[in-house]
């Protein structure tokens, strides 16, 4: 990885556009991964993130950087933050699932090893994390940015709990684009599919099996659950593609000689940018016989122009652009974003889950390119 100076590349930089970093983006990504490892050795389990979010607070705080904190979320606006300019947001999340019960390491203990950083959290976003938090750090007393930074690491992202970004969006003040840090391979998402989970209960009548009473609610439900399997939204998106459902769980009956009165099951349903999710549902309520309970209408699907300067930004920068299938905090932002950030979505949620160490030093250079070219392309309108 070559060293960073004030410009990335010839033709990349702005020629007014200088760097007040004396740090390089080697050194960047060498205190980005001593803070990773410290993240992953602290357990912050979505709704139980205080002991990241104090590291994170008093990392910045170490840095010189004044932070602010609500709940588990903290966020930080550069030195020369001016209200007249439009304002990037730079988001990533520092909760994680809980580890399953396939890990064969101590998913709180860093390892790194043949290029490997392994830990729970450590691909799933902490490499976005401790990525953005350097690109912010890069900038942070930069002068003559056309547009203002503001870093925030946040909370309940794998949950979308409500105590996570939703919280502080109206501390952050009007916001004209997000960055938001999930592993893309360091690839653009310009689109997101949004989230509808359902709670189903298919409702039949208990009786005794030997003597052949009831009306057998689980007969019931799968007679919803394949319309579910089979049917075929007619709308597509030409970037995230049919919306899908996925039954995920199922729960009947007591013993083996009563027939079950009630079936509940789940229902995992992927949207694209063509419906609403109250036009999902009305198309699943013509079709089916089941109660159903939608969890929330809060993960809406999301997209950005191609036209949008970020985008042609990347492309300017050779980087790849692409529908996303997983949802992330961009569902819960009421203005334009974008997804990107080392790491691979593969790697997410995985046992003994792990990140390349190389890809943060490589996430910090892309950040950074993508971040000039696109000063570039707001300066030249």
């Amino acid at each position: 990885m070559e060293e960073h100076s004030s410009k990335i590349e010839k033709g990349q930089g702005l020629t007014n556009f200088e760097s007040l970093s004396n740090l390089t983006t080697v050194q960047l990504a060498d205190e980005a991964i001593a803070l990773l490892k410290k993240l992953i050795a602290i357990p912050s389990f979505s709704k139980e993130e205080s002991g990241t979010a104090d590291l994170l607070r008093n990392f910045l705080e170490s840095k010189g950087i004044s932070t602010k904190r609500k709940l588990n979320n903290v966020w930080a606006q550069n030195l020369l933050f001016d209200s007249s300019k439009p304002t990037l947001l730079l988001n990533s999340h520092h909760d994680t699932v809980k580890p399953n019960s396939a890990y064969t390491l101590n998913p709180f203990e860093p390892i790194e090893t043949d290029g490997k950083l392994f830990g729970l959290g450590s691909n799933d976003a902490g490499g976005c994390l401790v990525s953005l938090l350097s690109v912010f750090r890069h900038y942070y007393s930069q002068e003559d940015l056309p547009f203002n930074l503001i870093f925030a690491a946040t909370a309940e992202e794998e949950v979308s709990g409500s105590n996570g970004i939703e919280a502080i969006l109206n501390e952050l003040g009007e916001i004209s684009l997000a960055i938001v840090g999930e592993p893309t391979k360091m690839n653009l998402a310009i689109a997101e599919k949004g989230l509808l989970v359902l709670d189903c209960i298919a409702h039949g009548k208990p009786g005794h099996t030997a003597r052949d009473e009831g009306d057998n609610a689980i007969y019931k439900a799968m007679r919803d659950i394949e319309w579910f399997k089979t049917f075929q939204f007619p709308k597509t998106s030409e970037m995230l593609g049919a919306a899908k459902m996925n039954v995920t769980v199922i729960k009947a009956g007591t013993q083996h000689n009563v027939v079950p009165g009630a079936c509940e099951f789940v229902v995992d349903i992927r949207l694209n940018e063509k419906y609403s999710h109250e036009e999902i549902l009305s198309v699943i309520k013509e079709n089916v016989q089941c109660e159903i309970k939608p969890r929330s209408f809060r993960i809406k699907p999301s997209s950005i122009s191609p036209e949008h300067p970020i985008v042609k930004a990347a492309e300017n920068i050779g980087l790849k652009t692409f529908g996303s299938p997983t949802t992330s905090d961009q569902a819960l932002m009421n203005f334009p974003s974008v997804k990107i950030g080392p790491g691979d979505s593969a790697r997410s949620h995985i046992a003994d889950e792990f990140i390349y160490v190389e890809e943060i030093g490589q996430g910090i250079e892309v950040y950074i390119r993508l971040i000039e070219n696109y000063a570039s392309l707001t300066q030249s309108k």
